[in-house]
Formats: structure tokens, C-alpha cells, sequence
């Protein structure tokens, strides 16, 4: 299955490091932040990958070379939110079935592993979390999807969205479809919302860990957690 990965932004929360270089390939543990969430989508048997890329994406291309990477590199010239980004993948996707995750956040591989499902449904992946209010929570029903609530005010459940998923590709009518945000953005959580309207969205919880790289200050501890599942 493709592998479509999100990394065009400018990663604003990481300024003053993204002056210089694109959010993925901050360092992180000795490496680019990118060669890690590739190396475990690899150890997940993933080969075929798609970077959406903006945002000095001559420094990604330089990035795939070194490493030996390799993968499409698809250019979204407008950050126009989440769901433009996937549409510049449309092409490449080819009408298949595919996963999709940001690039400035990291999986176990058993859980890139998990999502990979050969059937009728998409799949979101969640986790847990002490303060589920600075994100987006899962309402499920039954392991159904029911909606997402962007850092909503009211209580709704600790299960965050990772942003880790599997499609159909559906979704893409969907999206061409979505009407822009107050903002001026194409959202993929609201496509996701009309796929969970339908029934057609489930919710797998995670298994291992997964790690943000949101801000400078989760560099250190990201940093130390590598080096110790690496040893």
C-alpha cells in the first residue's frame, strides 16, 4: 500500500530552527527527524512513498539523496491546509487504497503495521492522552468513528487523533467536495467527518507509542526516547 506523507508546512512552532531547514528535517537523536519516521515505515514493510512537499522541498530532495530514499516527491505551491495537501496526491494515489501521516510525528511499527487494512473502511489511529483538549478528539462508538472535536472546550473522552490513517480512495471525491475553512483551508477532518456520518471510519488505538515533534521543547525528550529504544 502508498504511503502518503505530509511535509509542507513551515512548522512555525519550530522557529528559529525553521528559518534555516523544513520542520522534517530537524534534527532529532543525530538525524533528520524524516529519516525516522521512514526508517520505521520501512521496518513496517512500506515501500512506496509519496512526500507532499512546500516549504524548501529542495532541502527534502537533497534530504531522499544522502539517505538513499526513495520516494515521489509531489509539491503542494500553496499551504492550503491538510486536505489540498492530500489532493496533490490524487495522482499518484492512482486510485488505490493508501495511508496517509504527518511527517513531524512518529509511529512504532507495529502500529504502521496495524493500519494497514485490506477492506471496506478507513481508519484513523488514536491514543490516549492527559490533556486531550490541546487536540483533536475521537468520539467512537463501538470502534466506529463518530466525529473529531478540534481542541474542544467540553469534555469529550481522552482518544486524540495521531494522524496516522488509512483511506479509501473515496475520500478524494470527498475532498473536492469540502468547503474551505474560515481560514481559507480545505480541512481533511472534514472529510473525515462525512466518511464517519456514513458509517465508514474506524478507529484503531495504539499499540506501542507515538511520539510529536510540535515544539522545540519536545526536541530532548524525543531525542532520549530514540536513543533508547535504539540501543
Amino acid at each position: 500500500m502508498k504511503v502518503v506523507i505530509l511535509a509542507a508546512g513551515k512548522g512555525i512552532r519550530m522557529l528559529p530552527l525553521t528559518e534555516k531547514i523544513p520542520k522534517v528535517l530537524i534534527e532529532v537523536n543525530g538525524k533528520p527527524f524524516l529519516y525516522h519516521l521512514m526508517d520505521h515505515l520501512l521496518k513496517a514493510g512500506y515501500t512506496k512513498f509519496g512526500l507532499v512537499v512546500g516549504y524548501k522541498k529542495e532541502m527534502i530532495a537533497e534530504f531522499l539523496k544522502k539517505h538513499n530514499f526513495n520516494a515521489k516527491l509531489i509539491e503542494q505551491k500553496e499551504q492550503l491546509g491538510t486536505g489540498h495537501a492530500l489532493l496533490q496526491a490524487e495522482e499518484y494515489i492512482a486510485g488505490e487504497d493508501f495511508i496517509v501521516l504527518g511527517g513531524d510525528n512518529l509511529w512504532g511499527v507495529e502500529d504502521l503495521k496495524e493500519i494497514n487494512k485490506d477492506d471496506d473502511f478507513n481508519y484513523i489511529s488514536g491514543v490516549k492522552v492527559e490533556n486531550p483538549e490541546k487536540y483533536g478528539v475521537l468520539v467512537e462508538e463501538e470502534g466506529f468513528l463518530m466525529r473529531i472535536k478540534e481542541k474542544p472546550k467540553d469534555f469529550h473522552g481522552y482518544l486524540i487523533n495521531t494522524g496516522l490513517y488509512k483511506f479509501k480512495n473515496s475520500v478524494f471525491n470527498i475532498l473536492h467536495n469540502v468547503t474551505p475553512s474560515a481560514r481559507g483551508e480545505i480541512e481533511l477532518t472534514c472529510a473525515i467527518d462525512v466518511l464517519a456520518k456514513s458509517g465508514k471510519f474506524k478507529v484503531i488505538k495504539i499499540l506501542t507509542y507515538w511520539k510529536d515533534l510540535g515544539c522545540l521543547d519536545d526536541i530532548e525528550p524525543l531525542s532520549h526516547f530514540l536513543k533508547e529504544i535504539n540501543r
